[in-house]
């Protein structure tokens, strides 16, 4: 049995937390007192905690719940964040609550920054922090906009039904933003209005998916001939421009959006 809650933290953070028969592990926790308060009102202990990348809104709650943690708390190969236990990179798996998941690098929002990808053969699941968001990506902060576009590469060759847990609760306004760069593109209309219900249900956007990911993230649409004639006015070149100016294009238009 596998279970998923989102937890809020800041004003939109999601600090995802996985329930096993066997443990308990949070991804992200930015803050603690949310985590605290949820486990408590469920009667869970914390067993692991793993992180993605050393923004403090993703690692601020990390010493105060290892005071209580039975296990390990697990990051990138970053000696400046605080309370790591374990230092992992791309290609490692590593084992926590009963699951086993493979550890993603992927630079560009950070340096440091990497992914959890819990390959379950029925449902897969991506945990990756502030890469992948649904309806775009991350900001390119201390990487480079080639980085950032190849880290989303790796991303893109997943599984298709792949689920993406993404950090924030970004989705309407990258929506936003994709509904501009393809004004006609019925599927981003579609999904607005989907995430519009959730939103005024209480509900988190995500997990998006791969699938859905493919037909509404520009980001993930670099090689689409229909989004580079969505774009043709304003990149004069985007018929003939490689995928990756294409999304460098695109991140220096959402940056300024």
């Amino acid at each position: 049995m596998i279970n998923i809650q989102s937890i809020k933290a800041y004003s939109d953070n999601y600090i995802w937390l996985i329930t096993t028969n066997e443990g308990n592990l949070v991804i992200d926790p930015g803050e603690s007192q949310p985590v605290i308060n949820y486990l408590q009102k469920h009667t869970l202990t914390l067993t692991d905690i793993l992180i993605t990348h050393h923004h403090f809104d993703h690692v601020g709650g990390v010493l105060d719940l290892k005071k209580n943690i039975l296990g390990n708390v697990t990051g990138p190969l970053n000696h400046q964040i605080e309370g790591l236990d374990n230092h992992v990179t791309h290609g490692m798996e590593i084992e926590s609550c009963g699951l086993k998941f493979e550890v993603i690098e992927i630079p560009g929002h950070t340096l440091d920054h990497i992914a959890y990808f819990l390959n379950d053969s029925d449902q897969p699941r991506l945990f990756c922090g502030d890469t992948l968001f649904s309806g775009g990506c991350g900001r390119v902060f201390e990487g480079t906009h080639d980085q950032m576009y190849e880290s989303l590469e790796k991303l893109q060759k997943l599984p298709s039904n792949t689920l993406v847990y993404s950090a924030h609760e970004y989705t309407l306004a990258n929506l936003e933003f994709a509904g501009q760069v393809e004004q006609d593109n019925q599927d981003i209309s579609e999904y607005i209005h989907l995430c519009q219900q959730k939103i005024k249900d209480g509900l988190p956007t995500l997990p998006s998916s791969l699938e859905i990911e493919h037909r509404i993230n520009p980001f993930m649409r670099c090689a689409d001939s229909h989004l580079r004639q969505a774009i043709a006015e304003n990149m004069k070149n985007s018929k003939t421009a490689t995928d990756a100016e294409i999304f460098s294009y695109l991140r220096e238009w959402k940056d300024s959006f």
